[in-house]
């Protein structure tokens, strides 16, 4: 499950883009069933700090642009998490917390180049996903 996908299920679930952190992570995990408990709040905190969530006192308001952005965004990068962790064997939140750990001798580069560079390291053929990157 994405992460704007699971962020996109809540709010069409509640019908509204406002949440508490409990309701939030409470709609992801029981409700819709799309994570566990530590990987939707993982999810939320990310969120929050790529802009995508704001707090504003209690509430955690979801920026249905920054989404969107986000989304297209996300649809390389998470088809490549998916592919990573599916021929790793590992669970998507294991392969980002190992990819943020790798990205972190490239500086800012492009998340969806790092990812590439990743599974090639990994020893996963990732030549699928070469011509969908932007240099």
């Amino acid at each position: 499950m994405g992460f704007v996908e699971a962020l996109r299920h809540a709010i069409i679930y509640k019908g509204s883009n406002e949440f508490s952190k409990p309701e939030l992570i409470g709609i992801i995990v029981l409700k819709l069933g799309l994570m566990d408990y530590s990987e939707a709040k993982n999810l939320i905190e990310e969120a929050i700090k790529r802009g995508i969530i704001e707090q504003k006192g209690e509430k955690l308001v979801i920026r249905e642009d920054a989404l969107k952005e986000q989304e297209e965004s996300e649809d390389v990068f998470g088809e490549m998490i998916d592919y990573i962790a599916k021929n790793l064997g590992w669970s998507h939140l294991e392969v980002l917390e190992d990819l943020e750990k790798f990205s972190e001798r490239y500086g800012n580069l492009d998340k969806k180049i790092v990812a590439y560079l990743y599974g090639l390291d990994k020893g996963i053929d990732m030549s699928k996903f070469k011509n969908k990157l932007e240099v």
